[in-house]
């Protein structure tokens, strides 16, 4: 029923020259009281995902830290996920008709979850990330296991009726840990709470540096032309990451700079159905136009692809309109890739105005400013 996702140790010494000895070693003083605790993270989904990127650098590292840590996945039904897609976006403040059999069907696949994570081996701390897993923990209580709930989007403008019924649920974890102060829901600004901003991982595939013939040749393996103009936008196929606004972003871009090309690359996750619709949108949006390239995992774009990506673009957008934090603003960044991106969520800490490139708030904007950049 929980899925264990194979990872392994990694050692904290390649990290020396990027973050520095003394963070090194302030990561293994904490760590050392936690060494024999058993640890359990919970997600919905081992790719695709912010949270799943995280996971899979996370969980290495910590146990290169020598402690013991697990991750497992919940698995779920095509209509379960359906359900917490809408409460995901709800949660972000779109409407969503919570039906009492919506809140069933949730309910009911937490339940079974726990009942399997009552099988499992005991842990000391178990660790669930966002709306998915979130009623597993009430399913669970009595014992002497410490829970934290992990919240990795913006809750600070919920809709009323799913805000209630997730915080009786949330509320009964030990802790929890928000991306943001902001993005707190006041009715929960009582419990404990801590603010961890997320970071990316410089040595994994997707940040490592590639020699440019491998950047070039992945890049025209994709039908991109090396010689001309490419504006990125690589994120989740999502509504909120409004993907057909950048479709429009592109195409008065490239009135005034003709031969600009665009690539949507997106992250297919197994919990968000919702993705495919968006695609399809997207795919029904750029039939007419070579130079659009929607690439994703299923049509072989992985970690390494992403970098190249990052790497070979005249400009990155993140056009978001809600944001959790949007981390490729971070990775494009770190690779020298001037980004345009939406002045909402995480992003602002990201690229404070004038720094790597352009917070915008209209679509009209951000068509000047790419322009100004290309």
């Amino acid at each position: 029923m929980l899925r264990h996702v194979d990872v392994a140790a990694k050692s904290l010494e390649p990290y020396r020259a990027v973050a520095g000895a003394e963070v090194v070693a302030e990561l293994e003083r904490l760590a050392a009281p936690l060494r024999g605790a058993r640890i359990l993270q919970i997600n919905a989904t081992a790719y695709g995902g912010g949270v799943s990127v995280l996971l899979r650098s996370l969980v290495p590292l910590y146990r290169g830290l020598g402690l013991t840590v697990d991750w497992r996945v919940m698995p779920g039904t095509p209509e379960f996920f359906t359900v917490t897609k809408g409460l995901h976006n709800a949660l972000q403040g779109a409407s969503f008709d919570l039906t009492e059999e919506r809140r069933g069907l949730y309910l009911d696949h937490n339940r079974e979850v726990a009942e399997a994570l009552r099988r499992q081996d005991h842990y000391d701390v178990v660790i669930v990330h966002d709306p998915q897993p979130a009623a597993v923990r009430h399913f669970l209580g009595g014992d002497d296991t410490r829970w934290v709930w992990r919240c990795h989007i913006d809750t600070s403008h919920p809709d009323p009726a799913a805000i209630r019924f997730l915080e009786p649920l949330v509320a009964e974890y030990d802790a929890l840990v928000y991306t943001m102060e902001e993005f707190l829901p006041a009715d929960l600004r009582d419990r404990p709470v801590r603010i961890i901003t997320p970071a990316i991982d410089p040595l994994s595939p997707k940040n490592l540096p590639l020699p440019d013939d491998l950047v070039r040749g992945i890049l025209a393996w994709t039908g991109i032309s090396l010689d001309r103009p490419l504006v990125s936008q690589i994120s989740r196929f999502d509504p909120w990451k409004d993907p057909l606004g950048v479709v429009e972003v592109y195409r008065r871009v490239r009135e005034q700079v003709p031969g600009t090309q665009l690539a949507l690359v997106g992250q297919m996750a197994l919990d968000d159905p919702q993705g495919w619709e968006i695609l399809r949108q997207i795919q029904q949006e750029s039939v007419d136009d070579d130079d659009i390239h929607v690439l994703t995992n299923f049509t072989g774009i992985d970690d390494v692809g992403v970098n190249a990506f990052q790497r070979a673009s005249s400009v990155v957008l993140q056009k978001s309109i809600r944001e959790g934090f949007g981390l490729v603003v971070s990775e494009s960044l770190w690779k020298g890739t001037p980004v345009v991106a939406g002045r909402t969520g995480g992003i602002p800490l990201q690229m404070p105005d004038g720094v790597g490139g352009y917070l915008i708030e209209s679509t009209e904007e951000c068509v000047a400013r790419t322009v100004e950049l290309l």
